[in-house]
């Protein structure tokens, strides 16, 4: 027979359990609301940026024998190395959010290993750093704290560095992976090669009206406006994945708060079955000492 002394335990434990994942589900719930404000704000300038990138390129295109030219477009001489920058968060909790990015970067690592291609990791996140660095891989560079705070100036700093390393022709490319924020029940994961950047999504862009530079000037305003288009894609790609971490956590506290409802109901049930039980074991112990007195 069930012991009542440890089922109504088990009730308290997993009713203190529900009310602390429906706790994390609200905190959840309030800090998604602020980033996905902040993400929206953020696309608006990343959208001002690219199409202020396209319009400079048609220009460049429209007036330049041979179209737009330079160190960020061209393919650098091949190293057969390429730096992955990953995402993930600093805390768990969150469903299958980091085992999402970890599962793309793996693929990514395979795929480049079957052309021979060396890859460079470069981990922004706890989790993704802990995983990769427990599999015995060496990581280049990585970082704790940005995922979960982000901040442009040490967004900059850290994807610079590979930025530099690809000006002075140490590596092929960059590529950018992260979990990214789809809506409150969804995410996605996103792919973004950073560099070289690829100038076929400037083909069939007019030049702007309200965008009158010279060709020479085009070219420098170009090159200034990559550095921040880059840094950009590096901090919206944080405030992204952040947006995304909130949403799988809200979802993740909500099903496990379901759950304990589910197993508390389950385990009341049980409780009652069992005190059922110990009653009428107890009357058929007292009708049993009655009839042996008779």
């Amino acid at each position: 027979m069930a012991n009542l002394k440890d089922i109504k335990r088990k009730i308290g434990s997993v009713k203190n359990t529900q009310k602390t994942t429906r706790a994390m589900k609200l905190v959840s719930t309030a800090k998604l609301r602020r980033t996905e404000e902040v993400a929206k704000r953020s696309r608006f300038f990343e959208d001002a940026i690219n199409q202020t990138l396209s319009e400079i390129a048609a220009s460049i295109n429209q007036y330049k024998v041979g179209g737009i030219k330079g160190r960020y477009f061209e393919k650098p001489k091949i190293q057969g190395v390429v730096d992955i920058v990953f995402i993930t968060a600093d805390k768990g909790l969150c469903g299958g959010f980091n085992y999402q990015t970890i599962k793309t970067v793996r693929n990514l690592l395979q795929e480049y290993e079957k052309k021979g291609t060396k890859v460079r990791l470069k981990a922004v996140g706890k989790k993704g750093i802990e995983f990769f660095s427990f599999q015995g891989y060496e990581l280049a560079d990585s970082v704790i704290g940005l995922s979960s705070s982000p901040d442009y100036k040490e967004a900059a700093t850290f994807i610079s560095r590979s930025v530099q390393d690809y000006l002075d022709e140490k590596i092929d490319g960059v590529v950018l992976v992260h979990n990214g924020y789809k809506n409150m029940i969804t995410q996605e994961i996103k792919v973004v090669h950073l560099l070289p950047i690829d100038t076929s999504k400037f083909e069939g862009s007019a030049p702007s009206s309200l965008i009158e530079l010279e060709p020479d000037e085009s070219e420098k305003v170009l090159e200034s406006l990559i550095n921040k288009y880059i840094e950009f894609n590096m901090y919206y790609a944080l405030i992204d994945s952040l947006a995304a971490e909130h949403s799988a956590r809200m979802q993740a506290m909500d099903a496990a708060t379901k759950n304990a409802k589910e197993m508390v109901e389950s385990l009341t049930i049980s409780y009652n079955k069992a005190r059922q039980e110990s009653i009428t074991t107890e009357l058929i112990e007292i009708i049993s000492g009655m009839e042996a007195m008779k």
